[in-house]
């Protein structure tokens, strides 16, 4: 919910830490994200949360690195887009599995439950709203975002997940509840986004509409055998 509007500040400032980074790739930045997030699952499976809560910001501020670089240096490409969003769900996934494993109750284990099957509604929802934005030119080029795709809003996005770790960390006794609530704002993003589907894309936009198909058959003079077939796609009034 706060991406887009924090992103701006975001960009200035770390844009000091990219510029001398130039022969850096934008991809290793990526992978040494993930590594930091996941040793922050460890540390907290081990249950000390300290460490797990610095390794966790750190993780997140070289998440915030790699695309700027990239844009910064003129290195961005859909492989990086791609490896990132694929990075931070390895890390998004495993804070939480550390933080269960470092106080495995069956309380505990429900509500982590309810927490991954939320993250897992939560991706469907945008993710495939989002190739639907791009099919129709309604994507992240036409709305000016600097991701490589469109990311539909939610109530929970980059910034509130940040937060929301940062808590389970500071406050492991009421981890519980705060899966529950985590999950719970994240499944109501998942109904607001449904809502927004429900009211924009019910109509076929006029340049996606199905068009005739016709099959264009050619035939040899001398016998009339068929020697090549080709499916040609034609506007409604046939030109």
């Amino acid at each position: 919910m706060l991406d887009h509007t924090l992103r701006g500040y975001k960009d200035r400032l770390l844009r000091p830490l990219v510029v001398p980074l130039d022969r850096v790739s934008p991809n290793v930045v990526t992978l040494l994200a993930m590594v930091v997030g996941l040793a922050a699952a460890v540390m907290a499976a081990r249950q000390m949360v300290a460490l797990g809560l610095v390794l966790w910001l750190a993780s997140r501020i070289l998440d915030g690195l790699d695309g700027l670089l990239a844009r910064v240096h003129e290195q961005q490409t859909d492989f990086g887009g791609y490896l990132d969003i694929v990075a931070d769900f390895v890390v998004y996934a495993a804070l939480p599995i550390g933080l269960f494993l470092g106080r495995a109750t069956t309380e505990l284990g429900v509500s982590l439950a309810f927490l991954l099957g939320s993250f897992y509604v939560n991706a469907a929802s945008w993710m495939y709203l989002s190739a639907i934005l791009e099919k129709r030119s309604a994507g992240a080029s036409a709305r000016g975002e600097l991701t490589t795709v469109t990311m539909p809003a939610g109530l929970v996005g980059g910034t509130e997940t940040i937060l929301f770790y940062a808590v389970f960390l500071i406050w492991p006794g009421a981890l519980p509840w705060l899966f529950l609530a985590m999950a719970g704002l994240v499944l109501l993003g998942v109904v607001q986004r449904l809502w927004w589907a429900q009211r924009h894309l019910l109509e076929t936009p006029v340049h996606l509409a199905r068009r005739p198909v016709r099959e264009i058959v050619v035939q040899d003079k001398a016998n009339g055998a068929v020697v090549d077939r080709e499916i040609a796609v034609f506007d409604a009034w046939g030109g």
